[in-house]
C-alpha cells in the first residue's frame, strides 16, 4: 500500500476549510499549508488531526512545490480549500495505491459550481486537473498563476470527480480576479512587447465569443453569460496591467 498525503493550500478560507479537511481525512496524512490567514481558518483547522504549516506566499507554483517537500509520503493529493473529494473518489485513489500505480500522475475531473449554480458547459464540461502525483517525479512549472505540473511520461485519468465550489459570490470573485490578473500580467509581461488596442479590445471580445458560443456558455443561461463576460474582462484587465507594468519598468530604466 502506497501512503498518500493530502495537501490543502489556503489563506482566509474559514468558510471552506472544515469541509475540505473532512473530505480527505481518509489520507495517511493531511497537510495544511497556510499563507498566514487573518481570519479563523487555523482555529478551525486545529480541531482536526492535521499538520499545519505556514509559509509566505510568493506564487502558486512555489507554494505547491514547497508544500510537496513537506509531505511525509511520496504520493500527494493536491487540493484547494474550495474543493471536496467525494467518497467514491477517495475509494478509487486508495484502491489505485494498493499496488504500484502505472503512472507518475493522474488527472481528476471536476464538477464545478459558480456562485452556487452548477456549471455544465461554458468550457468547464471537461475540466480536468492533475492533482494526484508522485512528488519524486513531478514538479510544478515556474509560473505565477495557472501553474502546471511537469510530469514525465503519460498521465493517467481517474473516473470519479472532485467537487469544486468556485467563487461563492461576486465579492470573492472580484477579489481573486484582481489578484489573478496581476499574477497573470507578471507571467506574460516579458513576452508582450507592446500593448495595443488589439489587446485591449479585440482579444477580450474574441474571448467572450469563444467562451459563450464555441464553449457553449449560452447553454448555461445567465451563469454562462456571466462567466463569459467575466472571462473577457479578465483578458482586458490582464493587458491593462501589462501595459502599466511595462510603463513602470521603462521609468525605472
Amino acid at each position: 500500500m502506497q501512503g498518500v498525503t493530502a495537501i490543502i493550500i489556503c489563506k482566509n478560507e474559514s468558510q471552506n476549510i472544515a469541509a475540505a479537511i473532512e473530505s480527505v481525512l481518509w489520507a495517511n496524512e493531511v497537510l495544511i499549508v497556510d499563507s498566514f490567514s487573518t481570519d479563523n481558518t487555523l482555529e478551525i483547522a486545529v480541531k482536526y488531526p492535521v499538520k499545519i504549516l505556514q509559509h509566505v506566499f510568493e506564487n502558486y507554483s512555489a507554494q505547491r512545490n514547497w508544500a510537496t517537500t513537506q509531505a511525509a509520503n511520496n504520493w500527494v493529493l493536491m487540493l484547494d480549500a474550495d474543493e471536496r473529494v467525494t467518497p467514491e473518489l477517495s475509494q478509487e485513489i486508495l484502491q489505485l495505491l494498493q499496488n504500484t500505480p502505472a503512472h507518475h500522475a493522474y488527472e481528476i475531473f471536476r464538477k464545478n459550481y459558480f456562485m452556487g449554480e452548477r456549471v455544465r458547459f461554458s468550457g468547464w464540461q471537461n475540466d480536468g486537473v492533475v492533482r494526484l502525483f508522485n512528488r519524486e517525479h513531478c514538479r510544478y512549472s515556474d509560473k505565477f498563476v495557472h501553474e502546471e505540473l511537469v510530469v514525465p511520461g503519460h498521465i493517467g485519468k481517474l473516473k470519479y470527480k472532485i467537487i469544486h465550489y468556485t467563487y461563492k459570490d461576486l465579492a470573492q470573485y472580484l477579489d481573486k480576479w484582481n489578484s489573478y490578473s496581476w499574477l497573470s500580467a507578471r507571467d506574460k509581461a516579458a513576452r508582450t512587447k507592446n500593448v495595443t488596442l488589439f489587446h485591449l479590445a479585440v482579444k477580450p471580445l474574441v474571448r467572450f465569443l469563444k467562451q459563450y458560443f464555441l464553449k457553449l456558455g449560452i447553454l448555461d443561461g445567465k451563469v454562462g453569460f456571466t462567466i463569459a463576460f467575466l472571462a473577457a474582462s479578465s483578458v482586458f484587465m490582464r493587458y491593462l496591467k501589462i501595459w502599466r507594468i511595462r510603463e513602470e519598468n521603462l521609468k525605472l530604466d
